[in-house]
């Protein structure tokens, strides 16, 4: 039993699998290039399954996230506040990521337009007028945008599905139960999928690498690079003087929390320090009816680092694919991204969810997140650091907002 219990132990995560196939991938494309057609499938077998979790998963979690809220009346100036908070930080940290990655180009260097055909670059290459755009909002048959993969439609649907069972009240009951059940089963079903991640992995590094050599995982060090320098820059740009602008007293704010930021660095989850975090907020003079309705909120409607990330990440899959997207296309990714982020839990991978939906919608190939799984784990950490911290900075924002004093109890 206790050598049983060793081994326990010592078994890799799926992080350490992920990172042992990236190696492998890599000596394989470098050594054994003559191997890469046959691991080629296993790429192809990973983002299907990705591809195929993305509409019922925005559904249940946008309707199952909106419901929650219990009725309109309970939202109340609080609630409109809060989300009028959250949206107005998540558009400038959508416009913190394309600036990072309209200046940085992280993804020159990495070429994926070997995967593209005549039809995916023609869509890359449309432009959308402002009409087209409003009359694609909503889908003709809900059906078909599942099948073409059109988050954007999808979404909106699912917000106008979930304002509906909310307006309904108890008579929409089992609807909403039947949505929070299926949001279960669908990241239950998400973590099977992500069983197969390091072979994804290791075939997409093998055939990058056989195919344009060992310089490719140059660019994946400079994604990672420059999220982190976006993402410092968020901080100090966006939600320093959104803090300081608020009179939220800022060192005793993060000596409180540092504790819980580490801890949602190290775990990449915001749900591990959730408990402590709550604690903390009250501890800085944060109401508990306060901080109880919002930051369990932010976790669904506020996802400051991963929204920041999905901007990034989209574009830099473009620039490597070798499509230059207009600003108007940028401009629509980010309304995506807008609507997109809101409802999809903080928990690990469910960005790689999104990402994959908005790639297909902008016909970009999803070999992209293949390799971007490579450093995600790095990524990972700072992004949910910072939602995790911009969370918590929401809740003691809307405690000034309603007129409530903050008085740290200890620091």
């Amino acid at each position: 039993m206790s050598i049983t219990k060793k081994l326990q132990k010592v078994r890799p995560s799926l992080t350490q699998w992920i990172l042992i196939a990236l190696v492998g991938g890599f000596l394989v494309g470098v050594f054994a290039p003559s191997l890469v057609p046959w691991l080629k499938p296993f790429r192809g077998l990973f983002l299907n399954g990705i591809k195929c979790i993305v509409a019922p998963l925005i559904f249940a979690t946008v309707v199952t996230g909106i419901s929650s809220a219990g009725s309109f009346r309970q939202l109340g100036s609080m609630g409109v506040r809060a989300f009028i908070y959250f949206e107005v930080v998540t558009t400038a940290a959508l416009v913190v990521g394309l600036v990072a990655v309209n200046l940085f180009r992280p993804g020159d260097g990495l070429t994926l337009g070997h995967t593209l055909n005549d039809k995916v670059q023609a869509a890359a290459q449309t432009k959308m007028s402002f009409g087209s755009f409003v009359e694609h909002l909503l889908p003709h048959n809900f059906a078909d945008a599942v099948v073409r993969g059109d988050v954007l439609q999808i979404v909106i649907f699912s917000t106008l599905f979930g304002f509906a069972t909310l307006s309904l009240g108890s008579r929409a009951k089992p609807v909403i139960d039947f949505s929070e059940a299926l949001s279960h089963v669908m990241f239950k079903f998400t973590g099977y999928i992500m069983t197969l991640a390091p072979l994804g992995v290791g075939a997409a590094m093998a055939a990058s690498v056989a195919e344009h050599g060992w310089q490719v995982i140059v660019p994946l060090l400079k994604l990672v690079g420059t999220l982190y320098i976006a993402l410092i820059a968020f901080l100090l740009l966006v939600m320093l003087p959104i803090a300081l602008a608020f009179k939220v007293p800022v060192i005793a704010f993060m000596k409180e929390l540092k504790g819980s930021i580490l801890l949602a660095f190290a775990t990449t989850s915001s749900e591990s320090a959730y408990p402590s975090a709550l604690e903390s907020l009250e501890r800085l003079g944060v109401p508990r009816r306060i901080a109880s309705f919002v930051l369990p909120m932010g976790y669904s409607f506020n996802l400051d680092g991963s929204t920041l990330y999905l901007a990034l990440a989209s574009v830099f899959v473009a620039q490597a694919a070798g499509v230059e997207l207009t600003l108007w296309q940028q401009l629509t990714i980010m309304a995506t991204l807008m609507l997109t982020t809101k409802g999809v839990a903080a928990v690990p991978r469910a960005s790689l969810v999104v990402l994959s939906g908005t790639l297909t919608m902008f016909g970009l190939p999803l070999e992209g997140i293949a390799l971007i799984l490579a450093v995600d784990e790095f990524m990972d950490m700072a992004r949910t650091a910072v939602n995790l911290l911009g969370n918590c900075l929401a809740t003691a924002v809307i405690t000034r907002w309603e007129g409530e004093p903050l008085r740290p109890k200890s620091v």
